[in-house]
């Protein structure tokens, strides 16, 4: 029997912070790659305050320093300065932006908050005054309607009807890379996919035309080889068989936004997500709070960035103007 546990004992980090973890995945639900990037952020915390502290030389290799020797009574000595020190720390020093920054913040609340009200470890919560950076708003990128044309056009070779799935999906769908490398074939029925989302939460997803046509296409390909495959439930298949996993996702992407002259530096397939919500936004007269539903966003503030296309109805609005023509030489 296999067992899918979001986190495994890690003997390399302080035993708390796997207490933490598993606190995380069992009883909070969340995800593995939220699980992920906790852990990654505490990691660079104690190894950051064990070098703050002088715990170890000042010369020390940040990667090479070990923190499964940290106790609680190190934990208990814990201030409010020493989180501003390491932000500052990963501000400056791995150059963290202000999302990054902002992740570290949430981390570090969340992890002193179990160990305060959960864990009992300490008395006092050091990081119920620690205020999140500010993040500025930023428009997302995303393909236009001609571009997103073009890089489907652009989709061949041999594992042409699997990847022309693969983009079709972002671009109508607006799925975040891991639920599309999560869907099963067994959650599809009729037009409607059920997806896991972030915080292990289900949504169902609408399929379109050209989603149902290319998920035919591909299912025909793919089943050619069915004996060979491991995962039989897995919708996309990699080369070996086996479910496709993210990075090999990111990989055809790129290749295909190279192949269709667009810039490969600038879309990835987040980006594919942030142009299917912009598309249904722009032209399917869909509301925010629709759009909210249909991309997994826990809070209507997220989906809110999608309404810059109203930017463009604005500006032809002015262009109007039975005075714009107006003018002196």
């Amino acid at each position: 029997m296999q067992y899918n546990l979001n986190h495994i004992y890690d003997p390399d980090i302080p035993e708390c912070m796997n207490d933490f973890l598993n606190y995380l995945g069992t009883i909070r639900g969340k995800s593995k790659n939220t699980m992920d990037g906790y852990k990654f952020d505490l990691i660079m915390f104690f190894k950051f305050l064990k070098l703050y502290k002088g715990k170890v030389p000042n010369d020390s290799e940040f990667d090479q320093i070990k923190i499964n020797d940290i106790e609680d009574d190190f934990i208990r000595k814990i201030k409010l300065s020493d989180l501003f020190a390491f932000i500052s720390f990963a501000e400056n020093y791995r150059n963290n932006g202000s999302y990054a920054r902002a992740r570290k913040v949430a981390t570090l609340k969340s992890f002193f908050k179990y160990l305060h009200g959960k864990a009992k470890i300490i008395d006092e919560n050091p990081a119920s005054e620690l205020e999140s950076p500010k993040i500025n708003k930023r428009n997302p990128i995303y393909l236009t309607l001609d571009e997103s044309k073009d890089l489907l056009n652009s989709i061949d070779g041999k594992y042409k009807e699997r990847d022309y799935c693969i983009i079709t999906l972002f671009l109508n769908c607006g799925l975040r890379l891991s639920e599309l490398c999560g869907i099963d074939i067994s959650r599809i029925k009729g037009d409607t996919l059920t997806v896991v989302g972030k915080g292990n939460k289900e949504r169902t997803v609408y399929l379109n035309r050209a989603c149902l046509k290319a998920i035919d296409n591909y299912l025909q390909v793919r089943n050619e080889d069915f004996d060979k495959i491991k995962d039989r439930d897995a919708l996309f298949i990699s080369k070996n068989h086996t479910r496709i996993n993210k990075r090999s996702v990111e990989l055809l992407v790129k290749k295909y936004i190279e192949k269709a002259k667009l810039d490969t530096e600038k879309y990835t397939p987040h980006k594919l997500r942030h142009t299917a919500a912009t598309l249904m936004y722009k032209y399917g007269n869909v509301d925010i709070r629709s759009l909210q539903k249909i991309l997994g966003h826990e809070n209507v503030s997220t989906t809110q960035i999608y309404t810059h296309v109203d930017d463009e109805k604005l500006r032809e609005a002015v262009k109007s103007n039975p005075l714009s023509d107006e003018y002196d030489d």
